[in-house]
């Protein structure tokens, strides 16, 4: 995909943006009453007027959310097809690939030039067995159907792994090439376990990036 202009990036990457508002007209105020708009206000006006129209195609195709897929021929279907996919094999019991649910729920929403799924291992044997998945949460990054990195457990995300941040995940993402450009701001998205989940004993956590089967 081609880069766009910063300023137009900054404003169609804001949290309050939302496509289904077909609030456009918004959008354009905002850019208009930057105060260092020059001679370049035409082809931004155009730029930020196709992004817009972009988003809200991409959405309408299930992009833009963190999709339960719950069969593996459906998910392979889908990876092949997709240009930039995320997908996280995890487990519904296991306290550790809820933290991730959260993480990549937040990150979704805004990256919508990325598929975001998840799948049960349960739903997967032959995936599972495939890609050697054996420690959960496990989160594989595509470019046009293939793997180009892992995230096992939430090994390298941050000096304290058990504390990451959306945006950590995001910069670890980005790092892949599966995500095009940075969107959350510092402070944004989840922290760890996230707020108001119940906190885990050190048992449950070491289980939880144990081996699953």
């Amino acid at each position: 995909m081609s880069s766009i202009d910063s300023k137009v990036a900054a404003i169609i990457d804001r949290p309050s943006h939302n496509t289904d508002s077909d609030d456009e007209d918004a959008l354009i105020s905002a850019l208009e009453d930057d105060s260092s708009l020059d001679a370049f206000r035409e082809q931004r006006l155009q730029q930020l007027h196709s992004e817009f129209i972009r988003a809200k195609q991409m959405r309408a195709s299930n992009y833009g959310t963190y999709t339960e897929i719950k069969d593996e021929k459906t998910l392979m279907d889908l990876v092949k097809d997709t240009k930039l996919a995320v997908v996280h094999f995890g487990k519904a019991d296991f306290g550790r690939c809820g933290v991730m649910d959260r993480h990549l729920e937040a990150l979704a929403p805004t990256h919508f030039d990325t598929r975001f799924l998840h799948i049960d291992v349960s739903n997967a044997p032959f995936l599972v067995t495939k890609l050697k998945i054996q420690v959960l949460p496990c989160v594989l990054a595509f470019i046009d159907g293939v793997s180009v990195d892992r995230i096992v457990g939430f090994e390298g995300l941050s000096h304290n792994p058990d504390n990451f941040t959306t945006r950590e995940l995001e910069t670890r993402l980005l790092s892949s090439g599966v995500l095009v450009r940075a969107k959350v701001a510092d402070g944004g998205g989840v922290r760890g376990f996230g707020q108001g989940s119940r906190r885990q004993t050190k048992e449950e956590s070491d289980d939880d990036a144990d081996e699953w089967d």
